[in-house]
């Protein structure tokens, strides 16, 4: 009888039963006349194990000689095998070579960032990376479903755009025919129309800015989803807002628990994001950079991560030893490993240890009238467990279309969510000034042409009504929920400055 074809996620409903396995050899060890190799096929990994026998001897010896990467089909019984990765294993009993490798660039040892960026198209076949892109998919999903669930109406909005919807200097201009126009920053003026004929709407896809920046934050190319509403105040906006993110970390701590334990994730972090998050209004923010509290954490911050170099550094020094004493080639390879890794968090370490006086000097020098900076946010979020809504920014620092407080005319009707942990903004939104008049003095102000946004303008004359919206950033908040520190991994083909390649 011909044995069935599953996937590797599949395997947990055939244990007992003759199956084949369609993937590629992630790695493997030989120990005397078992061979152990680690299968992946897309879904997950699982160990096939191969026993030496007077009819397989030949195939035996192939196995123990194929490359990385190689391209091979499995067939055998599955069982149980808590010691596995997994949990289940497959006993092979016929094993076919569909394509050899040799000389696998990315081999298992640890690799620098430039070289695992420039084999980003063989990286992305590596357990960090495939955990990385899962969780990502579970994101992009729990955003469609939120929205599809809850009366919204998917709209897609230009790629090219003839004006600016935020700072004019971040456009990447392009040649249309003769014309110039840009690459879309955001979709949102174009989805305040399509609200005022739908109610609901969103538009995701890919935004481009011309941001002149190599933080960790940053990509020139990058995903966002925005939401648009209809007879909405900021109350209702932040509302929205809320419930939207707990249903991607919902999400994703549901289906992605593998995910994130290969990515050593604190999911206790992530089971603490729960209604209601702090509300600060940006006020109160610039109160709290001053204060002693701020300070105080810190000085905190500071002895934190010089104890956790002191640890590592004793670890290093112990494996060291511990390695000039090691019997077995792979007992060696694995304290190598462990060191390489001490090696690079404190490399981190030492990084965060000279920032974090910059970024106090830089918090106690804030000033009431700036936008928050990427230091700010972070201090703002590191001292909190939960999402930050920062509301109520000046109005000199914000986009042209965000409707001005009644309360106050300094400030805008606006907020940032900041995430936890240090992460910083996921989400930027506002209400829209509603009234035609006050809009096309703000134009003025900006000194921004009228004949661009004349359409835009006749929204404001037919029927406006009060309306708001967001936009959530993909990449940042798939850093956050997988706790990954620089923004470059959470996408397959980064684009950011200097990189371009492949």
């Amino acid at each position: 009888m011909e044995s069935k074809t599953i996937r590797i996620s599949e395997m947990k409903d055939h244990v007992g039963r003759e199956v084949t396995v369609k993937g590629w050899l992630y790695n493997s060890r030989a120990g005397g006349k078992v061979q152990f190799l680690i299968v992946r096929d897309g879904s997950g990994m699982c160990q096939a194990v191969l026993e030496k026998n007077e009819d397989n001897a030949d195939l035996f010896a192939e196995i123990k000689h194929i490359g990385q990467e190689s391209a091979l089909t499995v067939t055998g019984r599955v069982r149980e095998e808590a010691r596995s990765v997994g949990g289940y294993e497959l006993a092979l009993n016929g094993v076919q070579i569909v394509d050899k490798t040799e000389d696998y660039p990315i081999t298992p040892k640890s690799h620098g960032i430039d070289f695992v960026m420039k084999h980003r198209h063989l990286h992305l076949r590596s357990r960090k990376p495939w955990a990385l892109a899962r969780i990502r998919h579970t994101i992009i999903e729990a955003i469609r479903n939120f929205f599809n669930d809850n009366g919204f109406t998917l709209v897609d909005t230009p790629i090219f755009a003839p004006a600016a919807g935020e700072e004019t200097q971040l456009l990447f201009n392009v040649d249309y025919f003769g014309e110039e126009v840009a690459l879309s920053q955001t979709g949102q003026l174009y989805l305040e129309a399509a609200a005022m004929s739908l109610g609901r709407v969103y538009c995701f896809g890919p935004t481009f800015r011309a941001e002149k920046s190599k933080t960790r934050r940053h990509l020139t190319e990058f995903w966002m989803v925005e939401p648009e509403i209809a007879y909405i105040d900021l109350d209702g906006l932040l509302e929205v807002a809320e419930q939207f993110i707990c249903a991607i970390v919902r999400a994703v701590l549901t289906k992605r628990k593998t995910e994130l334990e290969i990515l050593e994730r604190d999911v206790a972090l992530l089971e603490k994001i729960q209604p209601p998050f702090v509300r600060l209004s940006y006020s109160e923010v610039v109160e709290l950079l001053h204060s002693d509290k701020v300070k105080q954490f810190m000085e905190n911050q500071l002895q934190e991560k010089q104890n956790q170099v002191t640890e590592l550094e004793k670890n290093i020094d112990q494996w060291t030893e511990e390695q000039k004493t090691a019997k077995k080639q792979w007992q060696k390879d694995k304290l190598a490993q462990q060191i390489q890794t001490a090696n690079e968090q404190m490399t981190e370490l030492q990084e965060q240890i000279e920032n974090i006086p910059r970024h106090a000097e830089l918090a106690a020098d804030f000033r009431w009238g700036k936008d928050l900076g990427g230091s700010d946010e972070t201090i703002i979020s590191q001292l909190h467990e939960r999402p930050v809504f920062v509301h109520r920014y000046p109005k000199g620092c914000k986009a042209f279309y965000m409707k001005p407080d009644g309360a106050d005319e300094r400030v805008v009707l606006n907020f940032d969510c900041l995430a936890p942990q240090g992460y910083g903004e996921i989400i930027g939104g506002s209400m829209r000034e509603e009234n035609h008049d006050a809009l096309l003095g703000r134009i003025h102000e900006e000194g921004l042409p009228d004949e661009d946004y004349q359409w835009y303008l006749d929204l404001r004359k037919y029927g406006s009504v009060p309306h708001g919206g967001f936009g959530l950033g993909v990449e940042r908040t798939v850093a956050w929920l997988t706790g990954i520190k620089h923004i470059r991994e959470t996408i397959a083909f980064p684009r950011m400055m200097g990189r371009i390649y492949p």
